[in-house]
């Protein structure tokens, strides 16, 4: 059997896919965490493309999906959804998110989060929070039966056949139910929380029914009778979900970044995400394709069919995502690098089985992750080994453990307070989840508990006050593609948002884990002294003079001083003339203190300014290193924060644009998502410069504006990422409503700027409601 490979990468939605739905070879749907639920359809192959439409925009986390197939009353069949806001909507898919849903189904008290369907019984089963299971018949949209008995969250529901209903639920218990309510038998087999579960094709050779899958990693295979005939091992973390394929094959996914493909008991293709968590994996029964839904916001499609692959293009931009993705040291333990393996493992051993992964100590000290392929033979590289830490650099111990966060949660009046041990690399609901069951507390406490988590974590996004850390795009110290949920409200209506143009203040982008960057620097420094280049290192006293600049930038007070100024020349030494892979951490560091002191700017760098040196090193050339590229623009926008930074960036205005030209010719045709997050915030900066008071009616200002238009038009033309576009938007619209006459007329009439406004509108990221407010005020001002 071939292996599958990726067909199509569907970009879009702006949080976490939770659930997808596969109904037939030419639509998808996937539902998210930004409250909407998309309809993706094929419009034209090969390779495949799509395109999609927003069916549905809530006011919460959405995270159950299922597609009703099609009736007479109900032709194109029936999109069901349901979230945090309790409330299961039945829609039409040809239906516009403006349009009345057909149904909306209440009943349940807490949030929706499993769906299945029974189109031979016309029925609907749910699963919820509420410790509840609902039936409801179709067309007449009213709770029919309530599955009771339930000691805690019923995670999955399954509509085994017409009279049959399977529930897995977080007290560890499977049911099997009647469709009129009846308790039929419970299974006790499963040691954890039941997350999933799947009908077991026929020609399955184990014999088994149904399947489940458990906190615990395991699939296990029942049949309808509740006897155990099988276990499946080689998850390594929660699976969130199973599917089974036309072949009798079966499909799971979960938090270990994989889904994997599984023929008996065996393992046949491990797929690696480069993401936290793989939510929700579908298959479409005509195809025997899948589709999957990531906690990077992205939606796949794979195949077996070589027709049905995607493009080069998109192959490579997935292979390289995987393998440049990083991956928290708390995923797989403590590692002892001085026992793992080097590079030469990789070209003398075999793997024993697929999915095996396999850690390697590279020649520059870093640890990757590697993973066996059974069907092709080889080691695929998967990822870097990252330490995880919180924004304030600080790690606690706990049991043990060093986590970036232990909280101390109060449940009970007169009692001491409940450890609640976390780190950034975990989902906030599934250690809301592990919290609850150590601490044998009720599952109504796991939303509290989760926003809690995610209100104590989380830092400040565009457009607020920038009292703390931004987030902008990932970190590449071990948070990229980490779960940050937003708060489950739903965005302002149109009419209600608060106008967002033009933008007045400066953006920086400060978040860091000093210590870790710290460490990470005197790692490399000794590695540059091993290698035989002890005049390229830094010796004991400047690596001193370096930690208690770290030290001070951690307090967020910097001293103007000689001890400053000769602690960030000696960052610029790293981040200029260190081997390529190793000038990470100083340019790390001189990003951070270009929004600390003006001294970054005012510097003298063996003759030269610092932007000068900086680009001067190739940083922006081939061969291309992007995150060395991504760190360097981020510096450049943080020497906004201060005048003497500013005077520095603006006065090298013609030679910054080159830079930037530059790295994203460099980066492909798919630039890397936090490169072009920094790229935009730079031109925010610019923009809010330009149009800043007393500078607005300066002819130099309209001309670097003009300038500024053409690179932004063409920056977020055909780009895909909404935090880009968006961030794009909010620096073109600044200059357009903050300039003269002559922007707006050249923005029309050279630019294009309306056509570029419509194409944005009418691909699937104008029916954001951000970008569609910031392309309407855009408008206003032309």
């Amino acid at each position: 059997m071939p292996e599958f490979k990726i067909s199509a990468s569907l970009e879009g939605h702006g949080d976490d896919v939770r659930a997808v739905a596969f109904p037939n070879p030419n639509a998808i749907f996937s539902a998210s965490r930004d409250a909407t639920v998309r309809l993706w359809k094929l419009v034209s192959t090969p390779p495949p493309t799509y395109d999609y439409t927003i069916t549905s925009h809530g006011q919460a986390f959405i995270n159950a999906l299922a597609y009703y197939p099609p009736t007479p009353q109900f032709p194109d069949g029936l999109v069901l959804s349901g979230g945090q806001d309790t409330i299961i909507e039945a829609r039409q898919p040809g239906k516009a998110a403006d349009d009345n849903a057909d149904a909306m189904l209440l009943g349940h008290t807490h949030n929706v989060c499993a769906l299945d369907v029974s189109h031979e019984g016309g029925w609907v089963v749910s699963g919820s929070w509420d410790s509840t299971a609902r039936l409801w018949k179709v067309g007449k949209w009213e709770t029919d039966v309530v599955l009771e008995g339930h000691q805690g969250s019923v995670w999955t529901v399954l509509a085994y056949d017409k009279d049959t209903v399977i529930t897995g639920c977080a007290d560890k218990i499977i049911r099997i139910f009647n469709t009129s309510g009846t308790l039929l038998r419970t299974i006790e087999d499963s040691q954890d929380v039941v997350r999933a579960l799947c009908k077991v094709p026929p020609s399955n050779p184990t014999g088994a029914h149904f399947a489940s899958a458990s906190n615990d990693g395991v699939i296990r295979l029942f049949t309808i009778q509740g006897q155990l005939v099988g276990e499946i091992h080689g998850h390594e973390s929660f699976i969130y979900s199973l599917a089974a394929l036309p072949s009798g094959e079966l499909v799971s996914s979960g938090e270990d970044r994989t889904v994997r493909i599984w023929d008996g008991t065996q393992c046949v293709q491990t797929i690696t995400h480069p993401a936290i968590s793989v939510w929700s994996v579908a298959v479409c029964k005509e195809t025997g394709d899948i589709v999957t839904g990531a906690s990077d916001r992205i939606t796949r499609v794979f195949s077996r069919s070589q027709e049905r692959l995607a493009s080069a293009e998109v192959v490579q931009q997935f292979e390289k995502t995987v393998k440049e993705s990083a991956i928290p040291e708390q995923q797989i333990g403590k590692i002892n690098k001085d026992q793992l393996p080097g590079t030469e493992f990789l070209r003398q051993k075999s793997g024993t089985k697929d999915g095996q992964v396999q850690m390697i100590r590279e020649a520059d000290g870093s640890v990757t992750a590697h993973t066996w392929s059974a069907a092709s033979r080889e080691w695929i590289a998967v990822g870097t080994v990252v330490d995880s830490a919180a924004s304030s650099g600080r790690k606690t111990e706990y049991l043990g453990q060093d986590y970036d966060y232990v909280f101390d949660v109060d449940v009970e009046d007169g009692k001491p307070p409940l450890k609640l041990p976390y780190n950034v690399s975990q989902n906030p609901y599934e250690a809301a989840t592990k919290f609850i069951q150590d601490n044998e507390l009720s599952m109504n406490y796991l939303d509290q508990v989760a926003q809690f988590i995610v209100q104590n974590t989380q830092g400040a996004t565009l457009g607020q006050a920038s009292q703390g850390p931004t987030p902008a795009g990932a970190d590449p110290w071990g948070q990229e593609r980490r779960y940050r949920p937003e708060d489950a409200q739903s965005p302002p209506a149109p009419e209600a948002r608060p106008k967002v143009l033009p933008q007045k203040t400066y953006l920086s982008i400060k978040s860091a884990n000093l210590k870790l960057i710290a460490k990470k620097l005197q790692e490399l420094n000794q590695h540059v002294i091993s290698s035989g280049s002890k005049d390229l290192s830094l010796s004991p006293s400047e690596l001193e003079t370096v930690a208690t600049l770290c030290g001070q930038l951690e307090s967020s007070n910097v001293e103007q001083s000689p001890a400053v100024e000769a602690g960030i020349v000696l960052l610029y030494k790293v981040a200029t003339v260190w081997p390529v892979a190793s000038r990470l951490p100083g340019l790390d560091l001189l990003r951070l203190s270009a929004a600390a002191t003006p001294v970054t700017a005012t510097a003298d760098y063996n003759g030269k300014d610092l932007i000068t040196g900086i680009q001067s090193s190739g940083v922006f050339d081939a061969p291309f290193n992007v995150n060395n590229a991504m760190l360097s623009i981020r510096m450049l926008a943080n020497l906004f924060e201060t005048n003497a930074g500013r005077d520095l960036v603006t006065s090298k205005f013609e030679q910054v644009l080159s830079g930037v030209k530059s790295a994203l010719t460099n980066s492909g045709t798919t630039p890397n998502r936090n490169l072009t997050i920094a790229i935009t915030t730079l031109y925010i900066n610019f923009a809010v410069y330009l149009t800043s008071a007393g500078r607005e009616s300066m002819p130099e200002s309209s001309e670097q504006a003009l300038v500024l238009l053409g690179e932004l038009t063409t920056m977020i033309t055909g780009e895909k990422d909404s935090e880009a576009v968006y961030r794009g938007l909010v620096a073109l619209g600044t200059l357009v409503k903050g300039l003269g006459e002559e922007v707006r007329t050249a923005a029309k009439e050279v630019y294009d700027v309306d056509d570029v406004l419509k194409n944005i509108s009418s691909s699937g990221l104008g029916k954001e409601p951000r970008i569609k407010g910031i392309i309407g005020e855009i408008k206003e001002s032309s």
